[in-house]
């Protein structure tokens, strides 16, 4: 069998190429029992707006800028004097309320670029808005801390950059018994059955086949944790919820998972911002309230972090079309039972004093959000993963 064949007539051989190798199934003690921190991060994908979301409702430049999109002081559901939620938060407002939450303000960092892709990359990898970097900084944590790749699982059917490093990539597995049975195909059976052809090495199909090979061992440990795994709570029928329940149920089995990924699409609101937001925010705080009350049901939220952000914020001045342009710095959300600093971790940007192109100007540069949980919350030395040091934040 040569490599053109095998890649034109193996499909699993492409959907299968980027998971990681070297992976063997073990019988490990279970994390609960060793108090085993998780981190869970998800990305609202597109640049949620987060002054629709975290509302300055006693700004004047905040209404002035928004005519139509702003949302009224009377549906603001009040956190202090000065910002408050979106009423579709009310789920997270809760959780601010029980001291589950902080919010840091202004997130971003120097010369943003306003590119979905290559604002996206820099997040995913930690680099500078000139850097270009391959490999992402979860992948990284895995080259130089991680013991196996699936200790970083990505909640998806493909693999963010985030999640590749120059050694070992992370686990793509939306869904841990169609990975499983897709590594069972007959197919994928037959083919690594040539493995141990002599005429395969390095440079024709030699690394695939240990590819897939590895791959296979992957889905059995991944499936094998998930069937002992369980949920406590109901969550509601959406897409972003199905990752959440399969990210608590994976916890929940005891999985060498150090940190989980999810993302929630669809917040690039160019256009009829004020509901398509309102649709994805409900997803979004519903997911999270069922995914936190699962947590604590199984008592395995004391030792899980949850992180969202977005590669970037919205403009300030809404536009022609009712909704906000690409802009630049964000707030981001930790929730978690072990946070040092609650609530609002540090006041709004100026509204009337915006950088050159109407946009906030960051405060808090997202790499030292990163630095602190390296630090703070796996224990390991940021400065190795991010490639320079950086300032902790004391939110944990």
């Amino acid at each position: 069998m040569d490599r053109r064949d095998f890649l034109k007539q193996s499909s699993l051989a492409s959907s299968l190429f980027f998971v990681p190798s070297f992976i063997k199934a073990l019988e490990l003690i279970s994390p609960k029992q060793l108090g085993y921190r998780r981190l869970v991060l998800i990305q609202l994908s597109g640049g949620n707006d987060g002054l629709n979301t975290i509302i300055p409702f006693n700004n004047d430049d905040y209404y002035r800028n928004r005519p139509n999109i702003a949302i009224p002081k009377a549906e603001v559901i009040k956190a202090t004097n000065e910002l408050g939620f979106h009423e579709s938060m009310l789920p997270l407002k809760k959780l601010y309320d029980e001291g589950y939450m902080t919010i840091l303000n202004n997130v971003g960092y120097p010369n943003p670029n306003r590119s979905h892709f290559r604002a996206t990359d820099i997040w995913h990898t930690g680099s500078r808005s000139d850097q270009y970097l391959t490999t992402g900084w979860i992948g990284r944590f895995l080259d130089n801390y991680g013991d196996e790749p699936f200790n970083a699982i990505e909640i998806d059917d493909s693999l963010s950059l985030a999640m590749k490093g120059q050694h070992m990539y992370g686990i793509a597995a939306k869904n841990p018994q169609a990975l499983f049975r897709t590594s069972q195909d007959p197919y994928f059976k037959n083919v690594l059955k040539h493995y141990d052809d002599e005429h395969l090495s390095e440079h024709n199909l030699g690394y695939l086949y240990k590819t897939m090979i590895a791959a296979e061992s992957s889905a059995k440990y991944i499936f094998e944790k998930h069937k002992t795994g369980s949920n406590s709570k109901d969550y509601p029928k959406n897409a972003f919820a199905q990752q959440m329940k399969t990210t608590a149920k994976l916890i929940s089995s005891g999985i060498d998972t150090r940190i989980f990924y999810a993302s929630l699409g669809g917040f690039d609101t160019h256009a009829g911002q004020v509901q398509s937001q309102k649709r994805l925010l409900d997803i979004y705080a519903e997911s999270i309230d069922a995914f936190v009350s699962d947590l604590k049901q199984q008592g395995t939220f004391n030792d899980t972090l949850i992180v969202t952000f977005s590669e970037f914020g919205r403009r300030v001045k809404q536009n022609a079309a009712h909704g906000t342009d690409h802009g630049a710095a964000n707030n981001v959300f930790i929730i978690g039972n072990q946070l040092k600093q609650l609530g609002f971790y540090n006041e709004l940007a100026s509204l009337s004093d915006l950088d050159d192109n109407g946009d906030l100007k960051y405060t808090i540069d997202f790499r030292s959000i990163y630095a602190t949980l390296l630090d703070k919350w796996l224990s390991v030395d940021h400065s190795r993963i991010l490639n320079q040091s950086f300032s902790h934040l004391k939110f944990i």
